[in-house]
């Protein structure tokens, strides 16, 4: 049941704290003066340099700002998070996977770490790990980035075919986060696989608000579950609608596969 085949590399950066429109920044603009600054706002400054410059995929400049925190202490958990992002950025997985596990066993508490842990364990489909990091994040009430995790924890149980605990993944998602469209198209798709019409014309009515409201765009995956919801509602031309513009936006997309299928 793959309804998602990755957790968007994007997050990964936002999780981390990257700040935008660093990329372009010279060096020679936030040079650090070890002597004018406490050693933690160093390795602060050295690993946030770092992680900008992997925003610009610059990972050479990236790995020498962050190698410069480690020369400050060798055990800044944050500076190994950094380079298992660089790593990751670069497809040298083992290295990036030795990093994130120094990260964590350095600092065992941090949310951020497990979620982006669990981030590189799905992109390499080891989902069982990976839902284990990313359960252990949502366990921080404080995290910030904790809506999201919710979610990613959803997707990551749906590949394990455990279909009730993703559910209540992305239900906690929208009670941390406010209405997101991931998960509101993935329960409307779930609740209607159970045959619970009306729970999933609920979720997909929020759905639909916000491509009302302009804040987000159709997928085809939430045209596809648009389609099947319309059909058990017995509204064929919101059916021919959604089928249509899943044509004409996905035509080669798995979901309109499955939708021509289904229409012979």
């Amino acid at each position: 049941m793959k309804y998602y085949h990755r957790i968007v590399s994007v997050l990964m950066f936002a999780a981390v704290g990257v700040l935008s429109g660093c990329s372009g920044m010279q060096t020679e603009s936030v040079a650090i003066n070890k002597n004018t600054v406490s050693s933690e706002s160093a390795l602060q400054a050295y690993t946030t340099l770092g992680l900008q410059y992997l925003q610009g995929r610059d990972t050479v400049s990236a790995k020498a700002a962050v190698q410069k925190a480690l020369d400050i202490n060798e055990d800044y958990a944050p500076a190994y998070n950094a380079l298992a992002l660089i790593f990751q950025v670069e497809s040298e997985l083992e290295l990036a996977e030795q990093y994130y596990k120094k990260a964590i066993a350095l600092d065992g508490s941090s949310a951020m770490f497990h979620n982006n842990y669990g981030a590189f364990l799905f992109s390499q489909e080891r989902y069982k790990e990976a839902c284990e990091q990313l359960a252990t994040a949502t366990q921080d009430p404080f995290y910030s980035n904790r809506a999201q995790t919710f979610e990613n924890l959803g997707r990551c149980y749906l590949e394990i075919q455990q279909v009730e605990p993703a559910i209540h993944a992305f239900e906690r998602s929208l009670k941390s986060g406010g209405a997101r469209p991931v998960p509101l198209v993935a329960l409307a798709d779930l609740h209607l696989a159970k045959g619970d019409v009306p729970m999933a014309d609920r979720y997909f009515t929020q759905f639909t608000e916000m491509i009302n409201a302009k804040r987000v765009n159709h997928s085809a995956k939430s045209l596809w579950v648009g389609i099947k919801l319309a059909r058990e509602k017995g509204k064929s031309n919101s059916a021919a609608t959604y089928a249509l513009l899943l044509k004409n936006l996905f035509p080669e997309s798995d979901e309109y596969k499955q939708y021509k299928e289904s229409a012979r």
